[in-house]
């Protein structure tokens, strides 16, 4: 592993005018690793994913990012074709309705297929093969590969989501609320097929949820983000087994109390 972190955020802010979205943010993240950012609802931890994911503009900071050729560059200066080539092959975003990451009206294998032609993948006998072999791996059934996510129920989706993100082998992906409104079930099996693929791949992570359990199960590190800002980081079981903050504290004991 390189010593120079894959993304680094530094002094992150974003600010809709008199409302803060977040403000000043900073961290390193490494191949291999998973990072979870929680928090309630407005405290800002979607609004960082969406400025890491360079889908937003920030007021101040910069995100630096380490490319394939060991170069590191500022996302705000690349161009709108290299920003795009990076979304499509060497990134991957898991949304947390799977009907905002997927084509709805294509079929499964097409969904899949298509994140290969971006990398100038043209043999179809190929693509159509690679697809087939990562409906297996997300365990949907090689038989639903011509048919549209129209007819899948919520959890094949959100598997369906996660094959077209990882067939390019990307090195960073991005998770909103990956498992929310799911069954618990269901969130349970999809929880396990994410831990195994990201230590399969060896894939950089940052996960945004509110979930306490979900973070515990898949990060190796926690950010807890209040009203925009950070307001604790660490490791991710010494951050929820004895937590410095009093948010952390509440979050965690609110947990234990449900």
């Amino acid at each position: 592993m390189t010593d120079t972190p894959l993304i680094e955020a530094k002094g992150l802010t974003r600010h809709y005018g008199s409302r803060i979205g977040c403000t000043d943010v900073s961290f390193d993240l490494f191949e291999g690793e998973v990072l979870a950012i929680v928090g309630e609802s407005g405290s800002g931890k979607s609004t960082l994913l969406k400025l890491l994911a360079n889908e937003i503009e920030p007021t101040r900071g910069t995100v630096l990012y380490r490319l394939r050729d060991g170069a590191v560059r500022d996302l705000a200066r690349l161009s709108e074709p290299e920003r795009r080539l990076l979304a499509r092959t060497d990134w991957g975003f898991v949304r947390q309705d799977a009907r905002d990451g997927l084509r709805m009206g294509v079929s499964a294998g097409a969904n899949v297929g298509e994140r290969l032609m971006a990398l100038g993948g043209r043999h179809y006998g190929r693509i159509r093969g690679t697809a087939a072999d990562w409906l297996g791996r997300v365990e949907i059934d090689g038989g639903r590969i011509d048919d549209t996510p129209k007819t899948f129920s919520g959890g094949m989706r959100q598997r369906l989501q996660i094959a077209r993100n990882l067939v390019t082998h990307p090195r960073l992906v991005f998770m909103d609320e990956p498992t929310s409104g799911l069954d618990v079930s269901v969130q349970a099996r999809l929880l396990d097929l994410i831990r195994g693929l990201v230590a399969d791949l060896g894939l950089a992570v940052v996960i945004v949820t509110h979930d306490l359990a979900v973070a515990r199960l898949l990060s190796h590190r926690i950010m807890v983000m209040k009203d925009g800002r950070v307001v604790e980081a660490g490791l991710t079981d010494q951050v929820l087994d004895d937590p410095a903050d009093a948010y952390t504290q509440l979050l965690v004991s609110s947990v234990l109390a449900a």
